[in-house]
């Protein structure tokens, strides 16, 4: 069994194979389980590829070689998220206000929210750098998180717990406020969840998704330009 798994573990497609079966199956239980945020897809196969890798003994570097086809299609993936923004352009034009108006105060409220309460905690200031763009999608918190002095992997994996966090209390906060638009849903999910939330949308509606994939894109966009002046401003 180990001469088996040595000469497997050698060749560059076993990571990519085993992480869209990983996913395959993490969406098959999802759908079994009434789609749940608490099993979303990407949750699952976070748990079972981490699993994996430490008890083979495989790192990072290792199974990143494997699988940077995926990494890669991650761009062409994000570009998508026009089209369906295209069947619903002319709705997204009577609102533009709105929808920039949103996601200004929703970035604002994010950084400032967060910065706030980890300073009453006592949390130092790279913590807190860190933890500030933590409502934006993965590689654009990285890139402002390198670019205000914080840590870029911890930005990275708060992003992924907040993105956690958005689907899992979404559907109550819904029904608290009795919200039953789904472009409110799907803005609100994209705004506060970034990907996570996108890909929950699409799980709501075309329509969900779509202003989702909107409200990750401008408010990402809002973020990279706002937080930098806002930490200077605040002598961060």
């Amino acid at each position: 069994m180990t001469a088996f798994w040595v000469y497997f573990a050698a060749r560059p497609l076993l990571w990519m194979v085993l992480t869209l079966a990983v996913f395959a199956f993490a969406s098959w239980l999802n759908r079994r389980t009434g789609g749940t945020p608490l099993l979303h897809p990407v949750i699952v196969s976070m748990a079972i590829l981490i699993s994996l890798l430490l008890l083979t003994g495989t790192d990072y570097d290792t199974y990143f070689d494997g699988a940077q086809f995926i990494h890669f299609l991650l761009g062409p993936a994000t570009v998508a998220l026009a089209i369906p923004l295209f069947d619903y352009f002319d709705r997204i034009r009577r609102m533009w206000l709105s929808i920039l108006v949103a996601s200004v105060s929703g970035a604002l409220t994010a950084a400032l929210s967060v910065i706030a309460v980890a300073a009453l905690l006592g949390a130092e200031r790279t913590t807190l750098l860190s933890l500030a763009p933590k409502s934006v999608t993965s590689p654009i918190a990285i890139g402002i998180a390198e670019k205000i002095g914080g840590y870029p992997s911890l930005a990275a994996g708060l992003v992924l717990i907040t993105g956690m966090i958005g689907c899992l209390l979404a559907p109550f906060i819904f029904r608290l406020l009795r919200v039953d638009e789904d472009e409110i849903k799907g803005f609100a999910l994209g705004l506060s969840a970034h990907g996570f939330g996108t890909a929950y949308a699409f799980g709501v509606s075309a329509v969900a998704g779509a202003f989702a994939g909107l409200a990750m894109s401008v408010t990402g966009l809002v973020t990279a330009f706002l937080l930098p002046l806002l930490v200077s401003l605040l002598g961060l």
